[in-house]
C-alpha cells in the first residue's frame, strides 16, 4: 500500500462510522458491473463493496480478514481531510456502515489483519498531531503524498480496543504488514534518515533495517511461505520518483528489481500461490499529453517476466490485492461511474498457469 497515498490528487479515498440498522439490511445489492471485453478472462462478476450512500464519500486500500468475511481499509471521515481505518462485512449491504477502530484523530494509513485475525495493526500520527508536515513527494506532476514525521505502527483488537504502540522513532512508520505466520511485521521507516524497509517482531521489539538503496522504499508484502518481501523502490532517486517492483530476502540478502522502466510501478501484491503478484502500473510523463494517465492493473511472475495487463477501463484502478484463497481480487476504482473512487470486489478468472 501498505501503500501510503494520498489520493486527493486522483479523487480516491474515504469513510465514516459505525453500526447498521434494519432498514438497512433491506437495501437491496446493487447490480453487478460487467467487465470489459478485455477484462473477462481476468475477471468476473465485479462488484462495489463501499458506497457513497454509507456515508464514503471516497473509499480505498482494502485487505481482507483471514476468514474473508471482512475488508479493513483507510478513509475520509465526511468533512475531514485525513484517513481512518474502518472495517467493513464483505457482504455487507450498499446502506451498512463502516466501523471506525482507529483513535478518529490524526492522521491514520495502512491497515493490515493479523493471520489469525486476532489483531489488527495500522499506522497513525494520532499522538503527534502538531509535528508540521514535511513537502508532500511528488510521483508525476499533480501526484504526491506526505510522509508524516509523527506516524507510529499500533496494534489493536479488530474492533479497534486495546490499542498499543509498536513503533515510538522519529520520523515516519507506516506501511506495514504481518509475515504468513504472524510473528513480524515488515514496515517503512525514516528513523534513519533515509525511507528504507525494516522488520521486527510483531509485539514491537528487535527491529532491524533491510534495505540500503538511496530513495524511498515502501509498501512491503511478505511471500506466502515468508521467505521473500515485495515492495516498491525508488533507487534513481529522481523528483518524478519512478518507483519499480523489487524483491528482497528476509535476511536482506538479494534485493533485486522486477522491472527497470520509466513508469511508475505501485502497489505489488503476491497471489497466495507465490508463483506471481498484482500492481499497478502508470506513464507519468502522460500528463504532458492528457489530464491523467492512466492507472491499471498487471499482473507479473516472481521472476518478472511474463506482464499481463488485467484492468482496461479508463478511470483509475489501482491498490489491488488477492483474497488469502486467490479466487478473489479486491482494488481501488473510480469505474461505474464513480466520482470518487470506492472499493470492488470480483472473481478471480485468470487462466490456470498463471
Amino acid at each position: 500500500m501498505c501503500k501510503n497515498i494520498s489520493y486527493a490528487a486522483l479523487g480516491i479515498l474515504v469513510v465514516v462510522t459505525a453500526v447498521s440498522s434494519a432498514a438497512q439490511d433491506e437495501v437491496a445489492r446493487p447490480a453487478l458491473n460487467a467487465p470489459s471485453p478485455e477484462e473477462a478472462p481476468y475477471l468476473s462478476g465485479i462488484r462495489q463493496i463501499t458506497f457513497k450512500e454509507q456515508g464514503l464519500d471516497r473509499s480505498g486500500e482494502a485487505y481482507f480478514s483471514p476468514d474473508m468475511k471482512t475488508i479493513i481499509f483507510q478513509a475520509y471521515p465526511v468533512g475531514e481531510s485525513e484517513y481512518q481505518i474502518y472495517t467493513l462485512p464483505v457482504d455487507a449491504v450498499a446502506g451498512t456502515r463502516p466501523k471506525l477502530v482507529s483513535t478518529g484523530r490524526g492522521a491514520c494509513t495502512c491497515a493490515y489483519f493479523r493471520p489469525d485475525g486476532r489483531k489488527i495493526i495500522f499506522a497513525s500520527n494520532h499522538l503527534n498531531t502538531n509535528l508540521p508536515n514535511p513537502a508532500p513527494v511528488k510521483t508525476g506532476e499533480k501526484y504526491s503524498w506526505p510522509f508524516h514525521p509523527g506516524m507510529d505502527v499500533f496494534e489493536a483488537d479488530p474492533d479497534g480496543t486495546h490499542l498499543r504502540r509498536l513503533t515510538d522513532a522519529e520520523g515516519y512508520d507506516a506501511e506495514c504488514s504481518y509475515s504468513p505466520d504472524g510473528k513480524s511485521i515488515v514496515f517503512c521507516s525514516q528513523r534513519d534518515g533515509d525511507l528504507e524497509l525494516y522488520i521486527m517482531d510483531s509485539d514491537g521489539k528487535n527491529p532491524r533495517r533491510l534495505t540500503y538503496g538511496e530513495g524511498y522504499d515502501g509498501g512491503p508484502f511478505f511471500s506466502p511461505d515468508g521467505r521473500t518481501i515485495l515492495y516498491r523502490g525508488d533507487r534513481r532517486n529522481t523528483p518524478e520518483m519512478l518507483l519499480q517492483i523489487r524483491m528482497i530476502d528476509v535476511d536482506g540478502k538479494n534485493d533485486r528489481a522486477l522491472t527497470d522502466n520509466e513508469l511508475f510501478n505501485w502497489a505489488p501484491y503476491y497471489h497466495p500461490s507465490g508463483k506471481y503478484f498484482v500492481y499497478v502500473e502508470v506513464d507519468h510523463a502522460a500528463y504532458a499529453k492528457q489530464s491523467r494517465p492512466n492507472y491499471d492493473l498487471f499482473v507479473m511472475d516472481v521472476a518478472g517476466k511474463n506482464r499481463t495487463r488485467i484492468t482496461f477501463d479508463p478511470e483509475f484502478d489501482g491498490l489491488p490485492v488477492f483474497s488469502p484463497d486467490g479466487k478473489k481480487l479486491m482494488w481501488t476504482s473510480k469505474r461505474a461511474g464513480q466520482s470518487e473512487a470506492q472499493v470492488f470486489i470480483a472473481d478471480w478468472t485468470a487462466p490456470s498457469g498463471f
